[in-house]
C-alpha cells in the first residue's frame, strides 16, 4: 500500500460545548411543613422515593444508644397495617426493591419504582416509615440480628481499628460512638423505648420526602396531603448536633488476626454547612490520594513502594467533616510512612499545588459528581439530605462553587488544616 505524501490541512479544533446546566429542584411544603422536593429526569427508567429524619445515631442519648439503628431494622417489621414481610413482597411485585441507612446524623428510607406504580409504592413506605408496629416478638427477633451484626463488626480486626480511631478523635463527641450501639444497651432496649425515640425525632420538623425519576404525569401532592406525613406533628425544632472538636494525639494499637499494620489519620474540615468548604475539601483529598497521580499514591506506592494501598476519604458530616487516611503496609514501614505523609504535606505547605494539578482534581470530582447525577436514587439522596438539612441550592452550584478554589486559595484555607500535628493518629499493627 503506498502512502500519500499530500500536506495534510488541520483541521480548527473547535471548543467543546459547555454541558447544560442542571435542572434545579422543585420544593414544596405540606400542610405540617414538611418538605417535599422534587426533580423531574425525564429519561430516568425508575422513580426514587426517598424519606429522609435527622434521626441518626448522634441524636441518641446515652440509655438510647444503638436505637436509631435498631429502628431502621424494626421498620422492615412492619406496622399497624403491613404484615412483617409484607412491605417487600408487595413493593417487588410491583417491580421495586428498598433499602434504608443509618448515619451518624440521619436516616433514610428509599424505593426504586417504576413510574406506574410510584402511588401505590408511596402510600406502603410512608405507612412503613411512620407507623411502625413494634411488636414485641419481633423485636426480640430482630435484636438478635443487630448484635449479630455488631458481633461481626467486633471480630473484624479493621472495623475495631477504625472505631478506636474515631473513640479517641472524638472522644467527647457522638461520631466517636459506633452507629451499632453499645451491646449492653442493646440488650437491655425495649420495645416502648423505641417507640418513645420515633415519636421525639419523626417529626414534621425533622423529616422531609425526596422523589426523583420521570414526575411529569405523577400527580402526588393530593396524596400526600391525605397521607400520614401531612399529619405528623412539629417538634421543638429541628434537632441540630453539637460541634465537633476532634482531639489530635497518637497511639499504637495491637490487634489479633491483622494481616497487614494500618496508619489511621483523622483530620477535621469544615462540617456541612459550609458547602463551598465542602468542594473545596474534595479537590484537596483528591489531590492527595485519588489515583496513580495523586501526591500519596505516587510517593508511597508507585515510587517508594511502602503501601500496598493508601486511601484518604471525606467525609461530610453536620458537626465537622472528618478527613480519614488509611494506608496499609508492612509493620516495619509504618515510621517510614507516617513521616512520608509529613512531608507530602509540608511540600504542599511550601509550594502551592500547580495549577495542572488542581485541574486534573476538579476534572475528577466534576465528573465523579455529574455520573453520580446520571442515577435517580444518587440524585434524590443528595436532594433530600440537603432539603433536610435546610440546604436549598440547586444541583449546578457544587461545579460553580469549584470555580472558586485556586491554588493560592486551597493552601490558605485548607491545606493547613492536613497538618499532621492536627490529626489523631493510630497505629494498627498485628499481634
Amino acid at each position: 500500500m503506498e502512502l500519500s505524501t499530500q500536506p495534510v490541512t488541520a483541521l480548527p479544533l473547535q471548543p467543546s460545548p459547555a454541558p447544560p446546566p442542571l435542572p434545579e429542584p422543585q420544593r414544596q411544603p405540606l400542610s405540617n411543613g414538611v418538605e417535599l422536593v422534587q426533580l423531574d429526569l425525564p429519561q430516568a427508567p425508575v422513580l426514587c422515593l426517598d424519606f429522609w429524619c435527622r434521626a441518626g445515631s448522634a441524636t441518641e442519648r446515652q440509655q438510647e444508644s444503638g436505637l436509631a439503628h435498631f429502628l431502621e431494622h424494626m421498620v422492615f417489621k412492619g406496622s399497624t397495617s403491613l404484615a412483617a414481610g409484607e412491605f417487600d413482597r408487595r413493593v417487588e411485585a410491583l417491580g421495586g426493591n428498598s433499602n434504608a441507612a443509618t448515619g451518624f446524623d440521619d436516616v433514610h428510607y428509599h424505593v426504586l419504582i417504576p413510574p406506574p406504580a410510584a402511588a401505590e409504592a408511596l402510600e406502603l413506605l410512608l405507612e412503613l416509615v411512620l407507623q411502625p408496629r413494634l411488636d414485641a416478638d419481633d423485636f426480640a427477633m430482630e435484636r438478635q440480628v443487630v448484635l449479630e451484626e455488631l458481633a461481626q463488626s467486633e471480630d473484624q480486626p479493621e472495623e475495631v481499628a477504625f472505631q478506636e480511631l474515631l473513640r479517641r478523635a472524638c472522644p467527647d463527641h457522638a461520631y466517636g460512638l459506633p452507629i451499632l450501639g453499645r451491646r449492653e444497651a442493646l440488650e437491655a432496649h425495649e420495645p416502648e423505648a423505641m417507640a418513645a425515640f420515633h415519636a421525639t425525632h419523626y417529626r414534621a420538623d425533622r423529616c422531609c420526602l425526596s422523589l426523583a425519576g420521570p414526575l411529569q404525569e405523577l400527580q402526588l401532592l393530593p396524596r400526600l396531603e391525605a397521607s400520614a406525613l401531612a399529619r405528623l406533628p412539629a417538634g421543638g425544632g429541628p434537632w441540630q448536633p453539637e460541634p465537633l472538636k476532634l482531639q489530635p494525639g497518637e497511639c499504637t494499637l495491637e490487634l489479633p488476626r491483622l494481616e497487614a499494620a494500618r496508619l489511621l489519620m483523622a483530620w477535621q474540615l469544615p462540617a456541612a454547612a459550609n458547602q463551598d468548604a465542602v468542594v473545596g475539601g474534595d479537590l484537596l483529598t483528591t489531590l492527595m490520594a485519588e489515583g496513580r497521580r495523586s501526591r500519596l499514591v505516587q510517593r508511597l506506592r508507585e515510587q517508594l513502594r511502602l503501601v500496598e494501598s493508601i486511601d484518604l476519604d471525606l467525609n461530610v458530616l453536620e458537626a465537622g467533616s472528618l478527613v480519614l487516611l488509611e494506608a496499609v503496609c508492612d509493620p516495619g514501614h509504618l515510621d517510614q510512612v507516617q513521616s512520608e505523609v509529613q512531608q507530602v504535606w509540608s511540600e504542599l505547605m511550601e509550594t502551592p499545588p500547580p495549577e495542572a494539578e488542581l485541574d486534573r482534581a476538579k476534572r475528577l470530582v466534576g465528573n465523579g459528581y455529574r455520573f453520580g447525577l446520571e442515577a435517580a436514587g444518587s440524585v434524590a439522596a443528595l436532594v433530600g439530605n440537603s432539603s433536610l438539612w435546610g440546604r436549598r441550592h440547586n444541583l449546578q452550584a457544587p461545579l460553580d462553587w469549584m470555580d472558586r478554589w485556586d491554588s493560592a486559595r486551597l493552601s490558605r484555607e485548607l491545606i493547613p488544616l492536613l497538618d499532621p500535628q492536627r490529626a489523631f493518629c493510630l497505629r494498627a499493627v498485628p499481634t
